[in-house]
């Protein structure tokens, strides 16, 4: 078992190499190890400081990689150092209850409230608490990385813990595609309908991808009314409101409008303070209020952004054996780059800067042009867009005029390996980093 276990692993590893970019794997999914594998479920061990980072960014794409290699459905795990095997259960007891696709990480006690996100959070727990009797739908939106997801899980988690057996589904727009696309394959349409619209309380993350896919906008449409006719309650998220969403048939934005809708705003220096405090209880680690107030005044973009800029300054300082300072704060963010304003780095920025840094048209780093130096533009801000932003390869894909993710992985390998060797790629990505680092 333990032969084929270290098998499974490699061939994972190998995979999530393709997957994601050199410097994210070597931070976050290279000290990963496998500590065991017990009813269809398997562990993975991690350093103390990263495990909550790659369990709340990673474990999605770690299933999926998994259970491609090992050709059957799995369960994963992150654990901490000195996680123990379960002890075996008698076969005829029933598992434990679990959160399918849920974050345990993400719950409202978790959940940081500030003026950006007090009536997001109000709204959210009364949802949870009162399915389909409070604010249905409940329609939530703000930039990436301010906590919608975190809200979802959270609405999940307490109605799968205190709904009296209520059953909660949660999916990104990408996987009910995705579902749906296999079901109409496979003519088992019936099924996919039930998996949503049998669920008492339904979570969508990121309905703006909507825009453009006919046939799943038709599929959902009606799925939405399902749900509302039937008294389920329906959670969505988007990057924008409702009348911003483009492409969008006017019957489903005004479905979205119907219920309360709710923005989330940046938090504020002290909210990100207390981000930051909580997120280091939560890990364990021992950070002095100088430094988180340090992070909290460098990084104002996101949440997301800030427990990013905590691990890294974490990981840095613990490779090198020192205690995180201001000082080491402001080294740290510096060298990787890190965005230091409220403007997010977004593929628009890296396109433009890209185009520029080449001496292209930025049409044609859009367009189908093949010609060398616009190839390599496009490549290189691919690349880019993989690194500085939270984008999946379909959505960078997308935003490089509607090209398939495996063009995407294509060319951040092909960059990837590129500046191993090439010292003049290596100077234009360091320049285009610097630039989209820059405060605007």
């Amino acid at each position: 078992m333990e032969g084929q276990l270290e098998t499974l692993w490699k061939d994972i590893r190998d995979e999530l190499r393709q997957e994601v970019p050199d410097f994210k794997f070597h931070i976050w999914l290279e000290p990963l190890e496998p500590a065991g594998m017990a009813g269809g479920t398997l562990y993975l061990r991690a350093p103390e400081h990263i495990r909550t980072s790659v369990a709340e960014r990673y474990l999605p794409l770690l299933r999926r990689v998994a259970e491609r290699c090992a050709g059957s459905p799995l369960t994963l795990e992150v654990v901490g150092e000195g996680w123990e095997p379960p002890t075996q259960r008698d076969p005829a007891e029933p598992p434990p209850g679990r959160e399918p696709g849920l974050n345990p990480k993400y719950s409202f006690e978790q959940f940081v409230i500030g003026e950006g996100n007090r009536m997001a959070h109000a709204a959210a727990l009364a949802a949870a608490e009162m399915p389909a009797q409070a604010y249905n739908p409940l329609f939530l939106h703000g930039p990436p990385g301010l906590g919608k997801t975190h809200l979802l899980h959270a609405i999940g988690r307490y109605v799968h813990r205190y709904g009296g057996g209520m059953r909660v589904r949660y999916a990104t727009i990408e996987e009910f595609t995705s579902e749906f696309v296999g079901a109409v394959r496979e003519r088992r349409t019936d099924g996919f309908k039930d998996s949503f619209r049998s669920a008492d309380v339904v979570l969508i993350d990121d309905v703006q991808f909507l825009a453009g896919r006919e046939r799943t906008r038709e599929e959902f449409f009606h799925t939405f009314n399902a749900l509302l006719d039937s008294g389920r309650q329906l959670v969505l998220t988007s990057d924008r409101p409702p009348e911003e969403l483009r492409d969008l048939e006017d019957r489903l934005a005004e479905r979205f409008r119907s219920g309360l809708v709710v923005e989330l705003e940046p938090p504020g220096s002290d909210v990100r303070e207390a981000i930051l405090a909580k997120r280091a209880l939560l890990d364990g680690v021992d950070v002095a209020p100088e430094v988180l107030s340090e992070i909290a005044k460098t990084v104002t973009s996101s949440v997301r952004a800030l427990e990013g800029a905590l691990i890294r300054v974490v990981a840095y300082a613990s490779l090198r054996g020192q205690d995180p300072t201001p000082a080491l704060v402001r080294h740290v963010l510096r060298r990787l780059g890190a965005r230091t304003h409220t403007e997010r780095c977004e593929i628009a920025d890296i396109v433009d800067a890209a185009a520029r840094e080449f001496g292209v048209e930025r049409a044609a780093v859009l367009a189908r042009d093949r010609r060398p130096g616009v190839s390599n533009a496009r490549q290189v801000a691919m690349y880019l867009a993989r690194e500085l932003t939270d984008h999946s390869l379909p959505e960078i894909g997308r935003g490089f005029g509607g090209r398939n993710h495996t063009t995407v992985m294509h060319a951040i390998n092909r960059i990837g390996e590129a500046l191993r060797t090439d010292a003049a790629l290596r100077d234009a990505v360091d320049n285009l980093r610097g630039q989209l680092a820059r405060p605007a």
